[in-house]
C-alpha cells in the first residue's frame, strides 16, 4: 500500500509542476494534477488527505533525495569538511529544476498554518547533508549542526530564488560567505573552550546543554528530541 501512495504521488506531482506556475501549490492545481494523471479522485485523496501541500511536501522530498543520490555517484574526497558541506547545498538547489515551484513553496510554508510543516522539511534536509557526511554527534551537537545549516540553507535559497547572474554564481559565493561566517563561529567556540579564564563560564551552559541528546533511530515523529535523563519510552 505504501508503494502504491508513493507511485501515485509521484504522478500527481509529475502532473502538477507545469500548473504551480501559474496557480502555486492550490487546490486549483491539485484538481487538475488529478485529471492530467487520469486518477479517481478518491485514489489521489488517499495519497494526499491535504491535497496540494502534500504535493509540495513531496516535491521538497523528492529534492532532497535526488540531492543524495547525485552525492553517491560523486567524488568530494579532494574537498575540506566545510567544502563538502557547501557542495551539499548546492547539489540540493541544483536538484530543484524548477524555480517557481520553490518560490511557490517558500510562499506556501511561510503560512502560520503551514510553517511547522516547512521548518521540519528545512531541517530535514540539514539532517540528510550531515548524516550523508557521516555526523555521529549524539549530544547537543546535534541540534547546533542542523539548526545552523537550516539557517545556512535558508538565507541561500532565497538569494538563489533572486539570483540573476549566469549560473548563479553569486549564490554560490554567498552560499560560500555564509558557510565561511559558520566556521569563523566555531573556531570562536574552540578558542573560548581553550581558554582557562572563559571556560568557567560556559560550565553552566555546557552542562544543561548536555542533557540534550539526538533523538533515537525509532522515536514519535512529533518530537524532536529528549533529555538524558527523560524517558525514552512513549
Amino acid at each position: 500500500m505504501a508503494m502504491l501512495k508513493t507511485t501515485v504521488k509521484d504522478q500527481l506531482l509529475d502532473a502538477a509542476l507545469i500548473h504551480v506556475a501559474f496557480d502555486g501549490w492550490t487546490e486549483a492545481t491539485f484538481t487538475a494534477a488529478v485529471q492530467d494523471a487520469g486518477l479517481e479522485i478518491g485514489v489521489a485523496r488517499s495519497a494526499c488527505p491535504r491535497g496540494a501541500l502534500d504535493l509540495a511536501i513531496t516535491y521538497h522530498l523528492r529534492g532532497d533525495a535526488d540531492m543524495l543520490a547525485r552525492y553517491a555517484q560523486e567524488d568530494l574526497s579532494a574537498l575540506r569538511y566545510s567544502e563538502k558541506i557547501a557542495t551539499l547545498v548546492r547539489f540540493r538547489l541544483e536538484a530543484a529544476t524548477d524555480k517557481e515551484a520553490v518560490r511557490r513553496g517558500t510562499t506556501l510554508f511561510a503560512l502560520p498554518h503551514h510553517a511547522a510543516d516547512g521548518a521540519k522539511l528545512i531541517w530535514g534536509t540539514a539532517d540528510a547533508i550531515w548524516i550523508a557526511l557521516g555526523d555521529t554527534s549524539r549530544d547537543s551537537n546535534w541540534y547546533s549542526k542542523r539548526a545552523t545549516l537550516s539557517a545556512v540553507y535558508s538565507a541561500t535559497v532565497l538569494f538563489w530564488l533572486g539570483d540573476q547572474s549566469e549560473d548563479h554564481a553569486d549564490t554560490w559565493a554567498f552560499l560560500d560567505r555564509r558557510i565561511a561566517d559558520v566556521m569563523r563561529i566555531e573556531k570562536v567556540k574552540a578558542q573560548v573552550n581553550a581558554s582557562p579564564l572563559l571556560k568557567p563560564l560556559l560550565a553552566g551552559p555546557k552542562w544543561a546543554l548536555g542533557l540534550l541528546t539526538a533523538p533515537p533511530e525509532h522515536r514519535r515523529d512529533d518530537l524532536p528530541g529528549y533529555l538524558s535523563g527523560a524517558s525514552k519510552t512513549r
